[in-house]
């Protein structure tokens, strides 16, 4: 369900997409081990992906995507929705917990992920051997 919903179809030949299934779906899994909600998955997941466009499509520098990322989690805390609902979504513990998870999944690896989405490679793979 998560390769369908993240619109991955070639999982067994490519590596780039098999490397973002697997980070969002041990994102996912995290976020469920946690207890968060629906809503406070939902906000996660969202987080994830907010990280990973910013190195891949506007190819931020680790330091500017911290930046960027603090400035959303800032931004969830301090703003309310256009429907009025409020989106503090996460306690300080949590937020704390989530930044730990960024920083050990993708913050830590930074240099492999820009190198998956920013470094042609010559060599298609053939099969899933």
């Amino acid at each position: 369900k998560m390769a369908e919903f993240l619109n991955l179809t070639q999982l067994k030949t490519s590596l780039k997409e098999t490397i973002l299934f697997d980070y969002y779906t041990a994102g996912f899994w995290w976020a469920k081990e946690m207890n968060f909600s629906l809503i406070q998955i939902s906000g996660f997941m969202g987080l994830l992906n907010f990280a990973l466009e910013n190195l891949s499509s506007k190819r931020m520098t680790l330091g500017d995507n911290v930046k960027e990322l603090e400035r959303a989690v800032t931004g969830i805390r301090e703003t309310e929705s256009e429907e009025g609902g409020d989106l503090n979504l996460f306690s300080i513990d949590q937020g704390k917990a989530i930044i730990d998870f960024l920083f050990s999944s993708l913050f830590q690896y930074y240099k492999a992920y820009e190198y998956l989405f920013h470094v042609r490679r010559e060599d298609p793979v053939l099969s899933n051997e």
